[in-house]
């Protein structure tokens, strides 16, 4: 039974196993680089017999998030021992706390910018990715995204994402080339099966706005009375490693403000199984009146809440809205 990732990760393994083997040839006193050669041959010995990605006690298949984070694993959660439970643990609240300290800094003033957001992981980490960038121009960069997958290796993409946002604004690039650029290192960084949806704005001084929407839920600009949809203007994040990207501009007055959201929560759903939706959302955001960043986050919260009442919630939440202040 082949799993999913195999064709992603043999090459990876691969180059894994010529890299060790050069390392165990020149330290042959090494035992540990041994035993990891061991262990990555055994993996691709498994994707030859077709066992890969299967629990060798059970033989059902391993949770796909564990094997892409470590594709060397053989058990599956419910067959670790003790010991490697209590390892578990403590390495997911360490990746909690790590995840929870890169965060934006809650309410973030700039540039005539007011922000606010909610976090909410589905587990003890999230895929989901949120940031506030501010540039000594005094412009305001905001970002959403949602990474595939969920648990341990959609956070290490997630802070992938980060670190490579936060390395390119400082070139002061065009919004568009930004992206491009951000897309292709994610997309030659990673396996063919990871992608990302993603909203990348630059809110200037002058209240002028530029988006890029790389296939992610649109946005809603908000004003009093209205909801406008903005749409999304290009392909997924890492899908193809040279693809384009348009950008879309806006104008967002003193008093108005830009609502974005993962599918967290256009595609919540209540204990009968009916989704959240975005005409909700959109509804919803119709009866805003130019209250603050958090209070607007707290009424679609409320919202939600009402909604799901008893029903869990199984994805990830991440909730941003970026305000432009009013005179005085």
């Amino acid at each position: 039974m082949a799993t999913y990732f195999d064709d992603g990760l043999r090459t990876h393994l691969v180059t894994r196993q010529q890299k060790l083997q050069s390392a165990v040839a020149s330290f042959p006193g090494r035992s540990d680089l041994a035993f990891l050669l061991y262990e990555v041959d055994a993996a691709l010995s498994r994707m030859d017999l077709g066992s890969f990605g299967l629990c060798e006690v059970c033989h059902e298949p391993i949770e796909r998030e564990r094997l892409a984070a470590d594709p060397l694993v053989r058990f599956c959660l419910d067959h670790l021992t003790a010991p490697q439970q209590r390892a578990l643990e403590q390495d997911l609240d360490l990746a909690a706390r790590i995840q929870s300290a890169l965060l934006p800094k809650a309410g973030l003033v700039h540039g005539g910018w007011r922000t606010a957001f909610h976090f909410q992981p589905a587990g003890p980490v999230s895929g989901d990715y949120c940031d506030f960038i501010p540039t000594e121009d005094g412009s305001l960069f905001f970002i959403l995204g949602d990474v595939s997958g969920k648990g341990v290796a959609a956070s290490m993409l997630m802070v992938h994402l980060q670190a490579t946002f936060r390395t390119l604004i400082p070139m002061g690039l065009p919004l568009r080339e930004l992206v491009e650029r951000a897309s292709r290192v994610f997309c030659e960084s990673t396996l063919p099966t990871h992608y990302a949806s993603l909203v990348c704005g630059r809110a200037a001084v002058s209240g002028e706005v530029e988006i890029c929407n790389a296939g992610h839920p649109p946005p809603l600009l908000l004003r009093r009375g209205e909801a406008l949809t903005i749409e999304p203007t290009g392909m997924l994040l890492g899908a193809f490693c040279d693809e384009q990207f348009a950008t879309s501009r806006l104008r967002v007055g003193p008093g108005e403000a830009i609502l974005l959201y993962t599918d967290g929560l256009s595609e919540a759903r209540n204990e009968g199984g009916r989704m959240y939706g975005t005409e909700r959302i959109r509804e919803l955001a119709l009866g805003w009146q130019g209250s603050p960043p958090h209070a607007l986050i707290e009424l679609c919260l409320a919202d939600l809440t009402e909604f799901r009442k008893d029903a869990r919630s199984g994805d990830d939440l991440t909730i941003m809205a970026v305000c432009r202040s009013a005179p005085g």
